[in-house]
């Protein structure tokens, strides 16, 4: 049954709960094409703060954003096979333009690794031109069946890392750097807990040498991969013929990586954190980090409320915080309460006449319901009083986030019913795995999960034991969970 804002509850109907507060709070709408969506301006400005997080990252390490065409032709594809084949059911064709048959038929790009490593074997000659350190922001097409807003979408925006290495070194360096770079921001600006890892041999991206990723823990327990990193090794290089000088005057293959991450971070900002009253946004990511709700009744009490609410914007606004007064006519408190905590903003600030007598206001906390989150500060200093607020806020949110993933988090050794009940359950099972085809399939086969990845954080290093399914001696211990 909906709330009175017509949001599913979250035990009742998850996937309702999400879709209801995804479109609630106006961060999407469904678009007239099947599996496309519309981002909103509230979704979009999310999308900003994400994207904005990361490319300062990205500066700082050294990257440069490019960007290159959507359209790409299709013998590109075909020249790195396990690629095209990993990627053959999602692709979108063009065949007719300008009202004609096209000589070659192009791909809408799926992801660009076959286009620029096409530009990279006519930039680079030579070891002076590397390392090449190259991300793009774009928007992508996969023609995937089942689709949900900005989880999985026929279209949806990304950025997308492709760098150029002399040795292999090098690349498996910029690969796990960009990983960690990744769980940074997840962390500190989204107060998501990630677990950072391997992918398996069947999970790796078409094409890799080795998969990263980072795996978070959705509201549901469910796992859903935040972001990945890829070690292409020389595969792409040999197949676009991507060469350098050495120092020695020898012709070598590049060594090329590749990474992203996309929108479906916006729903992992919603699933981890939100309720039943709508999202709740961490500071560092939300639109808004502040709205101000003026109060009052009478006409002659306007005024002074007024002329206090935009002192404090202008107060916070000096600061470097996000801040709205919300001055909406013929809308009660009440209503606007009720708004903006389906929006997710951190922090209500209350300003009515008592309020003003007494130079103070009320703080209201998102993460915190009701009267325990609610203070009333002095207006003077009220910056460094919301400061202080937001940092405390951001970490009740990564500590709620971590509590709640860590207390469904298995180790399962040599059960393979005890960890079939775990994943049914929702749990994440932590397991010795041999990584092979045939046991993650028949793991598939029986419980509905793959492994999310070999975690780096092994619980045994240099110790062995029985891989869940086969029980030969494996080295290494492997997440499980049903996902997204």
């Amino acid at each position: 049954m909906a709330s009175d804002k017509g949001v599913t509850p979250r035990s009742e109907d998850f996937s309702r709960w999400y879709t209801d507060v995804v479109q609630k709070a106006e961060l999407a709408d469904y678009a007239p094409v099947r599996g496309c969506m519309i981002i909103l301006p509230y979704g979009y400005e999310l999308w900003e703060a994400v994207k904005g997080g990361l490319d300062r990252r990205f500066k700082e390490t050294g990257h440069q954003n490019a960007y290159f065409p959507l359209f790409i032709p299709e013998s590109f594809l075909k020249k790195e096979a396990e690629h095209v084949e990993g990627f053959s059911p999602e692709l979108a064709v063009v065949t007719i333009g300008g009202g004609k048959e096209l000589e070659e038929p192009l791909i809408v790009r799926p992801t660009s690794e076959t286009i620029i490593g096409w530009a990279y074997a006519k930039w680079i000659q030579s070891y002076r031109d590397l390392p090449v350190l190259i991300n793009q922001w774009a928007n992508v097409v996969r023609w995937e069946m089942r689709t949900r807003l900005f989880l999985r979408t026929m279209e949806f925006l990304w950025q997308e890392g492709h760098t150029a290495h002399a040795t292999y070194e090098e690349a498996e360096e910029e690969t796990r750097r960009i990983l960690d770079l990744y769980a940074d921001f997840a962390i500190a600006d989204a107060a998501i807990p990630v677990i950072k890892g391997r992918k398996s041999p069947q999970e790796k991206f078409a094409g890799a040498l080795h998969s990263y990723a980072i795996e978070a823990m959705m509201g549901d327990k469910r796992a859903l991969q935040s972001g990945t990193s890829h070690n292409l090794g020389q595969n792409f290089a040999k197949a676009f013929d991507i060469k350098y000088l050495d120092i020695n005057n020898e012709l070598q293959y590049c060594w090329t990586t590749s990474w992203g991450v996309s929108t479906r971070f916006v729903g992992a900002i919603v699933m981890t954190h939100g309720d039943d009253k709508g999202l709740r946004l961490p500071p560092r990511m939300a639109p808004y980090q502040v709205v101000i709700v003026p109060i009052y009744r009478e006409e002659d009490e306007k005024t002074p409320v007024m002329e206090a609410a935009w002192r404090m914007k202008a107060a916070l606004v000096a600061a470097g915080i996000r801040v709205h007064v919300d001055d909406r006519e013929g809308q009660t408190p009440g209503f606007k309460y009720n708004d903006w905590e389906m929006r997710g903003v951190p922090i209500r600030m209350e300003i009515g006449p008592r309020d003003v007598e007494k130079q103070s206001v009320a703080l209201a906390r998102r993460d915190i319901p009701g009267k325990e989150g609610k203070q009333f500060v002095p207006q003077e200093g009220v910056a460094a009083a919301v400061q202080d607020l937001l940092e405390s806020i951001h970490a009740t949110m990564l500590q709620q986030a971590t509590g709640m993933r860590d207390a469904n988090l298995f180790e399962i050794v040599g059960d393979y019913g005890r960890f079939g009940e775990v994943v049914e359950s929702g749990g994440w099972a932590l397991t010795w795995f041999c990584g092979g085809a045939a046991c993650e399939q028949k793991i598939k086969d029986d419980y509905q999960c793959v492994s999310r990845c070999f975690p780096f954080d092994q619980p045994y290093p240099g110790q062995q034991g029985p891989c869940i399914v086969c029980g030969h001696r494996s080295a290494e211990m492997a997440y499980f969970a049903r996902s997204y």
